[in-house]
C-alpha cells in the first residue's frame, strides 16, 4: 500500500517504573545508543535508544504524564505502550488517519522540545503518537533541557 505521507520514523515510547534497569538492559547490555531528549528534572527521564531504523523511548510515569499534559492528551491508567510516528505533517497524518476510521485524541501541538505532535486511537484501542521534527538533532542538542540521561541533573 502507498500513503501519501509515509512514516519517517518508527518511536515505541516504553512508559518504565524501574528506568534505570530499562536503561541498563536496553542501552548497556544491547547495546542501543542514546541520544539526546528532553526532560525536566527529578523523576522527569527519558532515553531515546537507536535501534537500528528505529527508538525506543524509555519513559517513567511522570514523564509520561508529561508529555500527556503538553500533547493535551487525557493519561492513561497504568504502564501503557503507544506508537510514535515521525512524519513530514501532523496534520495530514492525522486527517489520513481520522479519515480512515481513527478517533482524535489530541489536536497538533507545538512542543518545548521542537515538534508538532497529535495523537489518535488506532486499531484496538493503541494511542499513535504523530510527531513533525521542527529542528535537526544536532540544533535540538544544543538546546537547554537536551542531555543524555547520565549527563541531567537529579
Amino acid at each position: 500500500m502507498t500513503t501519501p505521507n509515509p512514516p519517517k520514523q518508527l518511536r515505541l515510547i516504553i512508559e518504565t517504573a524501574d528506568f534505570d534497569s530499562a536503561v541498563q538492559f536496553y542501552r548497556d547490555v544491547l547495546g542501543m545508543p542514546e541520544q539526546p531528549a528532553f526532560a525536566t528534572e527529578g523523576d522527569d527521564r527519558v532515553a531515546i535508544l537507536h535501534a537500528g531504523m528505529a527508538t525506543i523511548e524509555l519513559a517513567t510515569p511522570t514523564h509520561v504524564r508529561t508529555i500527556d499534559r503538553i500533547e493535551q492528551a487525557p493519561s492513561a491508567e497504568g504502564p501503557t505502550l503507544r506508537i510514535a510516528l515521525e512524519v513530514d505533517d501532523t496534520e495530514r497524518a492525522v486527517r489520513s488517519a481520522t479519515d480512515h476510521g481513527a478517533a482524535p485524541l489530541a489536536p497538533p501541538t507545538r512542543t518545548p522540545f521542537q515538534t508538532i505532535n497529535a495523537r489518535v486511537v488506532g486499531p484496538d484501542g493503541w494511542q499513535v503518537t504523530f510527531f513533525q521534527e521542527l529542528e535537526t538533532l544536532d540544533e535540538r542538542a544544543a538546546r537547554e533541557g537536551f542531555t543524555t540521561d547520565d549527563d541531567r541533573d537529579r
